[in-house]
């Protein structure tokens, strides 16, 4: 059985802003597919990921996620759309004022769960999901980078998200904990979530070789599927 098309981009133009970054882009994703996006700094990788995300609009082309149609999508449809992406940042943006549990469940709150301990059931299991249930008190400046990058993770799919978009998630890591974040990827992935990273560890995702998408020269390449580790790297050098 064919798997369900869960982001298409047709002929699209990605902006930054009034900067034109990539044209022509053509790019189906279907359900359950581990895709790297990678690229130079300011080639695109990003604002790909925030027109998908409706914080960037798409005025050229076409493109849907999820069904949900980008040209002209109304902002009363924009955080339907967004409770069905989880979105894991490079910067964690986690609200510095609030300790672990708080953080994941302001965001149930704003997203319309009223029932308390349906609150904290959910919290708990993302977090255990994520092996941070151990340190959901603590405040976001008591844990290491890879713990908040956890706690992010965990708050990208307390919604029961289809589709995650990463941006930069190892950035700020150091080698192991890249490699633990990716692991942790990989297992979501398994469980039938759909991945779309945009990186620059090429070290660590040398390890699960799959799908990637190049950003160079305004264009969006779809270069790699599943290469092994030589041809990866060669595609790296020569596109990045």
């Amino acid at each position: 059985m064919d798997k369900k098309t869960v982001i298409k981009l047709l002929d699209a133009s990605i902006y930054q802003y009034d900067n034109l970054v990539l044209s022509g882009v053509d790019v189906e994703v279907k359900e359950g597919e581990f895709i790297y996006v990678v690229g130079k700094v300011g080639t695109g990788k990003t604002s790909l990921i925030k027109t998908l995300n409706a914080e960037l609009p798409l005025e050229f082309g076409s493109g849907t996620v999820l069904d949900f149609d980008l040209v002209g999508l109304k902002k009363r449809n924009i955080p339907h759309l967004r409770r069905r992406l989880g979105v894991v940042f490079q910067d964690f943006r986690l609200l510095t004022d609030r300790n672990v549990y708080a953080n994941l469940a302001f965001v149930l709150k704003a997203t319309g769960w009223k029932n308390k301990l349906e609150i904290e059931n959910r919290v708990d299991e993302v977090l255990e999901r994520v092996g941070m249930l151990h340190k959901k008190e603590k405040m976001p400046h008591q844990l290491s980078g890879g713990e908040q990058q956890r706690v992010v993770i965990a708050r990208a799919i307390l919604n029961y998200a289809d589709i995650i978009l990463a941006d930069e998630p190892t950035g700020n890591l150091d080698p192991e904990t890249s490699e633990d974040i990716l692991d942790l990827f990989i297992q979501l992935n398994n469980d039938g979530k759909t991945i779309l990273m945009a990186t620059h560890d090429y070290a660590a995702i040398a390890k699960k070789p799959a799908r990637t998408l190049v950003c160079v020269n305004g264009k969006l390449n779809d270069s790699a599927k599943n290469t092994d580790e030589l041809e990866f790297e060669n595609l790296l050098e020569k596109n990045v």
